[in-house]
């Protein structure tokens, strides 16, 4: 079974070593000793308590109801326009995640840098819902 560093399981949760220190004095996390004597978490039990923190990551704005089970809640950080085709970005926490949407879409959303939206992903399509209900 693999295990992890402190600083390994920090990375990979998107906290710090000190959070994830406290998470594993407080029970939350299984924590152990290696053959060194270092603090080391089983990969195992690390998997099951990130895919639970995970559920209640990102809460999107209002709980719309969706077939869609990976949202992304953040901020819009770069529009591209064409004529027909645009492309939006947005950062997710430490994801960037991009979009190629229709123009109009971007323009019905009033979708620009600095607005809050959420990305959906399914399958390999990338949908963004602007966060605050306008439409």
């Amino acid at each position: 079974m693999p295990t992890y560093s402190i600083g390994q399981a920090a990375g990979l949760l998107g906290v710090s070593s000190e959070t994830v220190r406290r998470w594993a004095d407080g029970g939350q996390l299984r924590m152990d000793r290696d053959g060194a004597g270092n603090r080391v978490l089983d990969g195992v039990s690390l998997a099951a308590f990130a895919k639970e923190r995970g559920a209640g990551q990102h809460p999107v704005p209002g709980e719309v109801q969706t077939s869609v089970r990976n949202s992304f809640a953040g901020i819009v950080t770069r529009v591209l326009l064409d004529d027909v085709i645009a492309q939006v970005e947005i950062q997710s926490g430490p994801h960037r995640l991009v979009s190629v949407v229709s123009r109009e879409a971007v323009e019905e959303l009033g979708l620009a840098v600095g607005v809050t939206a959420t990305a959906r992903v399914k399958s390999t399509n990338v949908h963004i819902d602007r966060a605050d209900g306008r439409s």
